[in-house]
């Protein structure tokens, strides 16, 4: 068992491999948060204190005792209107106008297996792999329901949360705003680690003391965003890649969300993961409910790679779903960059030539193969194959690239739609448009309702109806803009972008339904919707738009933290890269890209014979290493921002099989030497290089390391294989 309830304490104890996460239902009914850190026994109420605070109020229960204040008291759900002024995990305005949820403890139930959430991606898990804890809060005026759903995963050393939001009552409230999860600390020094950025440069590391007062990131864009990853860290402070106490949260959801954390006036800390409260005003009726996505939760004392390495545990077995969710993936040579909308058919069936020559697997065949699209100026919604362009039909070009020995794959974009379209003449209400505004264009492009079933169920038939005319294995599913006009023509407009996000995941669930073999990376603008919401649908997204392989170091570094390699879209690029115009070797560019799903943006007919050859040698060396990179444990070696080299490692379970790859980041004259430590291996065993065959003690490449080979130029890479002998 991983949940225990002792009646008499009325203490609730979640326990996993390595931690304890307790709470009890207090006195007057409120549930109060213990405890949550490494495993500890017995009961942990001893941590509250209670004193006058002053201006912190009390609630009426508590008659003339003035030492019990909401405001102070580290709890599970914190609602506005109880007295605690700290930021809240629920707000709900009331019929009578009123903004207040007093959640009183009103049952609970354990339940085998992991709950699941209608409508949303979740962790799942069988009944001997996980526990559900379901505990029932009540408003005793209002009659709104909170419950409160725990999945411990004990395991994993995971626990998730989620929340369901039910009126109970006979009036209509509003929900406000929604968390899924909230942490309460009563003490501790804190750091909070966040992934920000940019498109084109997305998940950068940002470290920041919490001090008094609230930090707080998300998106209010549509979508999870380039500028902020719904994923963050909470560290002590001190806390390195190998030790040190931090917690992870990662938001399983794609669309708007908020993170907020939060220094109290007593130093107490208080972090909360949920649903952006602008945009958001959630109406519920009598008997009605929201569900609030989910919320992963991890603790180690091991530092932040102990803490990567069990979400990327997580994601891999107990997030991603499907055909490949386990599987090797195909090394693909995407069109885009190769073309972009300048091709034919004959142009794509060139593209599998020189991919079946080179030994890669997969061809897609990227925008501009629909409606009227030459540019990125029209046709968006108008799903249906330009023969005329491509001078046969999609199921004739299928069956040639077929023929060569390579699989094929497709771009498809089904929440936008583009003015110049059929669709959009014929349907103008079916965009997101605020009444009497022009709309605000982006990429010239306007966004579908997918609020609305009808919207979704037309997008839907005619996509499936190009899928059905050939063998397409892949689609790569595009959504390059952000949200701005939040109105909806058949919908309640403070749920609209909240619905929205619903009914993409109800279309790719019945994608993924019909089509169990089709291998879906998801993609927006790159990385502007990477998050474990997605990965639930879409086993690999596409990493960021930027395919230059020094910024990718920077990029992939912070999407490892939470993010496995085996859900990390990457390719090798062209030079001058078309992002950045840097030029990097096409080794340094393969060793990048083998940290993630490989494959290739380039066109090959215009490489050398060397060239070629690099190219058929690296796609071998990655097929070598796939089930090692897909599976195997990450390892960061070094911090790319920072360091002289951007290093990582692939260790096998067993630890006897090593992928190391190194990448120098600085080169100047008279350079002094790099030296790497490995991490993760058997420190007795004896790994021999498998291309020099010099032999190595586990010992000595963890506590030594390796000297990286000098030489001259930029962004030199280095790769090396390690395996036990003996």
């Amino acid at each position: 068992m991983a949940i225990y309830y002792t009646q008499e304490d009325r203490i609730f104890t979640l326990e996993t491999a390595r931690t304890t996460y307790q709470m009890k239902v207090d006195d007057y009914g409120f549930l109060l948060h213990l405890y949550y850190g490494g495993k500890v026994g017995g009961n942990m109420d001893y941590l509250l204190t209670y004193s006058d605070r002053g201006f912190s109020g009390n609630p009426y229960d508590a008659g003339l005792d003035r030492t019990y204040s909401m405001d102070v008291l580290p709890q599970e759900c914190p609602g506005l209107g109880t007295g605690d002024f700290r930021n809240s995990a629920v707000v709900v305005r009331n019929g009578d106008g009123s903004e207040c949820c007093d959640l009183r403890y009103a049952g609970h139930e354990v339940k085998p297996g992991k709950y699941a959430l209608k409508g949303l991606p979740a962790v799942f898990a069988g009944e001997q792999e996980a526990q559900t804890l379901e505990i029932l809060l009540e408003d005793p005026v209002s009659k709104v329901r909170v419950r409160l759903l725990y999945g411990v995963l004990e395991k994993e050393d995971m626990i998730t949360r989620a929340a369901v939001i039910e009126n109970a009552g006979q009036g209509a409230v509003c929900v406000e705003k929604a968390a899924s999860a909230c942490l309460d600390f009563v003490t501790g020094e804190y750091d909070l680690l966040t992934f920000c950025g940019r498109h084109a440069m997305e998940r950068n590391l940002q470290r920041t003391k919490l001090g008094q007062g609230t930090f707080r990131i998300g998106s209010r864009r549509g979508t999870s965003s380039h500028q902020h990853n719904p994923a963050v860290i909470l560290a002590e402070r001190g806390t390195g890649e190998d030790a040190g106490g931090c917690y992870g949260m990662v938001f399983v959801y794609s669309g708007n969300f908020l993170c907020e954390a939060e220094r109290d006036q007593y130093g107490q800390a208080r972090v909360l993961m949920g649903l952006q409260e602008e945009l958001f005003h959630y109406p519920l009726e009598g008997g009605e409910s929201l569900v609030v996505p989910e919320t992963i939760l991890g603790y180690t004392d091991r530092g932040f790679g102990e803490l990567s390495r069990m979400f990327h545990r997580c994601i891999r077995n107990h997030i991603c779903r499907g055909k490949y969710a386990a599987g090797n993936r195909p090394v693909l040579l995407n069109s885009w960059e190769a073309s972009y909308f300048d091709f034919t058919g004959e142009t794509i069936c060139s593209l599998a030539e020189e991919a079946a020559a080179l030994g890669i697997d997969m061809v897609v065949m990227d925008d501009g193969w629909f409606g009227k699209r030459d540019d990125d100026n029209s046709g968006l919604g108008d799903w249906v194959v330009n023969e005329e362009k491509l001078g046969c039909s999609l199921g004739d070009m299928i069956r040639r690239i077929n023929a060569l020995g390579v699989k094929f794959g497709i771009w498809i974009e089904p929440e936008m739609v583009s003015e110049d379209s059929e669709l959009y003449r014929k349907h103008p209400d079916w965009a997101l448009q605020v009444p009497g505004r022009p709309p605000v264009r982006g990429r010239n492009q306007l966004v579908l309702d997918f609020s609305r079933r009808d919207v979704r169920e037309y997008i839907f038939d005619r996509i499936c109806a190009v899928l059905d005319q050939g063998n397409i294995e892949y689609v790569k599913w595009d959504m390059n803009r952000s949200i701005t006009d939040v109105y909806s023509a058949a919908n309640c407009q403070g749920r609209v972008l909240y619905d929205y996000m619903i009914g993409v995941y109800d279309f790719l669930e019945k994608l993924t339904a019909r089509y169990p073999d089709l291998l879906i990376e998801g993609c927006s603008g790159g990385g502007g919707r990477f998050d474990a919401g997605m990965l639930y649908y879409t086993p690999q997204i596409w990493c960021s738009d930027n395919t230059d392989a020094a910024d990718r170091l920077r990029i992939q570094y912070g999407t490892s933290f939470f993010y496995p390699a085996c859900a990390v879209g990457s390719h090798v690029s062209a030079v001058p890269n078309h992002q950045t115009g840097r030029e990097t070797s096409l080794h340094t560019r393969g060793a990048v890209a083998m940290a993630g799903t490989f494959g290739y943006e380039l066109d090959p007919g215009k490489l050398t014979e060397e060239e070629k050859d690099q190219i058929r040698q690296q796609v071998k060396l990655y097929k070598e290493y796939a089930s090692l990179i897909q599976t195997g444990d990450y390892y960061r070696l070094s911090d790319p921002f920072r360091d002289a080299c951007g290093a990582w490692a692939f260790v096998s379970q067993d630890r006897s099989r090593v992928l190391f790859t190194a990448v120098a980041t600085e080169i100047h004259g008279n350079m002094p030497v790099s030296y790497v430590r490995l991490k993760g291996l058997n420190p007795e065993a004896v790994y021999e290089d498998t291309e020099s065959g010099r032999k190595y003690y586990g010992s000595a490449l963890m506590r030594a390391g390796l000297p990286i080979p000098a030489g001259m130029g930029e962004y030199r890479a280095y790769q090396a294989e390690f395996t036990v002998v003996g």
